[in-house]
């Protein structure tokens, strides 16, 4: 992309400067006044501005229109050409984000080495958009459970349209990847996704790192919700967002506008706002924590994302992810897991769900030979709940006090919760493992008082007195 457009209300300067750049091989379009300039940068916002800071006849001056492409199309690099005595003004259009000024009259070969610098920054900073932009898209969702297509088929129902989304679950479980996905299967994927860390900013700054700020020595520091113009703002853990900046981010849905702190001008945005919680919100509201009206606004699609252990029939899939993941980014062997070693993550509990799951896979692969498939014996010794060195079976304190009888069938019990969790509430592939035939695998789960229930999607074994109906 090389179309420039040059501003200007000298009509020989504006020509001569386009004869100058055409020549050199640029398109060029030209404006004499804001109006046309404006309509010129809304048709099709051009690769490189060439703006003079003195218009006259015209409704803007030059900083006028740059604050208004900053703001609109901040990517575009606009050049600053100024008359004799207006420096101190040009200085101040380089902190409302001019890419660099030109004295009157100027230099021709100075004019082209600043151009062509701008561009080269313009095409960098394009590149890099992709880059993060391939980053976003590449987050991948992975499984094949009744959980996970059920949460799949409801992110699909609402990638393409612009309602507000707020995603629901245990810290860990991939609420962001699922917000990712949305951004990424949306018709805003090309735009920015902009991440806000509500947990991670402290509460004396978050307004600065929302809003942005203007100050007289800095000029212009856009904040996220400038950055994210066009594409998605995501705000993670909102409950732990001040309530102070809670009624500001209310008004921003409202209007779509804010004014960057120590400013005084209103900046316009055009956002997507996908949230996520791991807190029971209405409860937030019923302390004051959370500002009711703030919830409606972000609530109109809630989006429940079920943690690891009712999707534990994934975790081979999602292990193997990891793994192939860590050794495109990180050179770490490209393994496989063993039968053993799946069946032994598919029973262990995960209290940090599929972040702990990633977190275990990585350190097997640092720590391990390198060589052949993961056995169950590489997996962390916390995993191997139940037997010492030996093989011998470990009771714990309460088994170890019963009689037999109860013994074996409270063994029993959590063995049969666990296989059926294990494979997602399939009665047939339960059966199948344990050795035991369809009929009488049912026999024994009434006689345990174990019965299976529906929830998030896939089925789940429950103590017969834990079910509510």
């Amino acid at each position: 992309m090389s179309d420039i457009l040059i501003v200007d209300d000298e009509r020989d300067i504006r020509e001569l400067i386009g004869d100058i750049l055409e020549d050199e091989g640029y398109t060029t379009r030209l404006a004499g006044n804001s109006t046309d300039a404006m309509a010129e940068i809304n048709a099709e916002p051009p690769a490189l501005m060439i703006l003079d800071i003195w218009l006259k006849d015209s409704k803007m001056d030059g900083i006028d229109i740059l604050k208004t492409v900053k703001r609109d199309n901040p990517d575009v690099p606009v050049v600053i050409i100024s008359g004799h005595g207006n420096i101190e003004i040009a200085v101040a259009a380089i902190k409302q984000g001019a890419y660099d000024f030109i004295e009157k009259p100027f230099n021709i070969d100075q004019l082209l080495v600043v151009i062509r610098r701008a561009m080269e920054a313009s095409r960098l900073r394009r590149e890099n958009q992709k880059l993060k932009r391939r980053e976003t898209q590449a987050a991948s969702m992975v499984g094949e459970s009744a959980a996970f297509r059920g949460l799949v088929n409801q992110l699909d129902k609402v990638t393409k349209s612009n309602g507000r989304v707020m995603l629901t679950g245990p810290a860990g479980c991939g609420k962001e990847v699922a917000a990712r996905y949305i951004h990424s299967n949306s018709n805003r994927a090309s735009a920015p996704f902009v991440t806000v860390n509500c947990a991670g900013v402290a509460p004396e700054t978050m307004e600065e790192v929302l809003f942005g700020r203007e100050t007289p020595d800095r000029g212009v520091e856009p904040g996220l919700l400038e950055q994210a113009h066009g594409g998605v703002i995501y705000f993670d853990e909102v409950a732990d967002m001040p309530v102070g900046t809670q009624s500001k981010i209310l008004r921003v849905l409202v209007d779509q506008q804010f004014t960057r702190v120590g400013g005084h001008d209103k900046v316009r945005v055009d956002l997507r706002v996908i949230s996520s919680t791991n807190r029971d919100l209405l409860a937030e509201i019923d302390a004051g924590n959370f500002r009711q009206e703030l919830y409606h606004r972000l609530n109109v699609v809630p989006i429940a994302v079920p943690s690891l252990e009712e999707r534990c029939e994934d975790i081979p899939f999602l292990a193997a992810y990891f793994i192939e993941q860590c050794n495109k980014s990180q050179g770490l062997p490209l393994r496989k897991l063993s039968e053993e070693a799946q069946a032994l993550l598919q029973t262990m509990v995960w209290p940090g769900n599929v972040r702990q799951l990633k977190n275990l896979v990585e350190r097997v692969l640092i720590l391990g030979d390198g060589s052949g498939e993961i056995a169950a014996s590489e997996l962390p010794q916390e995993t191997a709940v139940g037997q010492d060195d030996d093989s011998r079976v470990v009771l714990s304190g309460t088994l170890a006090t019963l009689p037999l009888r109860e013994a074996r069938e409270a063994f029993e019990r959590e063995y049969l919760l666990t296989q059926i969790n294990r494979f997602g509430g399939n009665i047939s592939r339960t059966a199948s493992f344990v050795g035991m035939e369809r009929s009488a695998l049912h026999r024994k789960l009434k006689s345990l008082g174990v019965v299976t229930s529906t929830k998030a999607g896939s089925r789940v074994a429950r103590l017969e007195d834990e079910v509510v109906d």
